[in-house]
């Protein structure tokens, strides 16, 4: 059963993404392929890998848009939020880097400072952590957001999937109350069936016990036409 929905959930991930011209990231100096249109797959399992989004992305801008949720700012770099967001979580475990290509942001948020074990209740010592990132979010308007919770794969497949899912809902209320528009996340469990590192050992099921923030950035064409529906 685990190994089918593993199998199920890779199938999923596949994704077109398109990119063009080049930039200097400010992290690290280098030139770069920049994005300018981000390409993917509707559907929550494809949402945690390659380019996807929660529920579709079509939708999803056309609702922010008409919600006022995004399109309040011009010139966006993704590479500059992502060099605020490590200065403003340096310290604190949480780890930033680019997904999809340079198409995204992964904000990964680590196993034991964001919840107990067992538990999907935030610990107030992360909060401000989180009101960091909830900042850079609003400055940043022009992207949607997921929010995907993950397990070990210790417990029952139902167990995990009930922890991920209320963990994941969790930092996605948690963002909202700190005036993140809600037009623009969605969140979503995957249990154990999406793990990033070997679950026979202590350490592999630490890294498999996560909740990912993917931010997916907008292009200027995207929101325009989003406008004319």
């Amino acid at each position: 059963m685990k190994k089918s929905r593993m199998i199920v959930a890779s199938f999923a991930a596949l994704s077109l993404v398109s990119v063009s011209a080049c930039v200097t990231d400010p992290n690290t100096g280098e030139r770069k392929i920049s994005r300018t249109a981000i390409g993917g797959v509707g559907g929550a399992a494809a949402g945690a890998l390659l380019g996807g989004l929660i529920g579709g992305k079509t939708g999803r801008i056309i609702g922010a848009v008409g919600g006022g949720a995004i399109g309040g700012v011009v010139g966006y770099k993704m590479d500059q939020q992502i060099k605020e967001l490590r200065e403003s979580t340096a310290g604190s475990g949480v780890d930033v880097t680019e997904v999809d290509n340079g198409q995204a942001i992964l904000v990964n948020l680590p196993d034991g400072v964001t919840f107990d074990v067992g538990s999907a209740t935030l610990k107030p010592a992360f909060r401000s952590t989180l009101n960091d990132v909830a900042a850079s979010l609003k400055q940043y308007p022009n992207s949607l957001i997921d929010v995907y919770g993950h397990t070990d794969s210790t417990g029952s497949d139902s167990f995990n999937q009930g922890l991920s899912e209320r963990r994941a809902q969790t930092v996605a209320n948690y963002l909202t109350s700190q005036g993140v528009n809600t037009a623009r996340i969605r969140w979503q469990g995957f249990g154990e069936t999406m793990p990033v590192a070997d679950n026979s050992t202590e350490d592999g099921r630490r890294l498999n016990r996560r909740v990912e923030i993917k931010i997916i950035p907008l292009s200027q064409e995207e929101i325009d036409a989003a406008r004319n529906q």
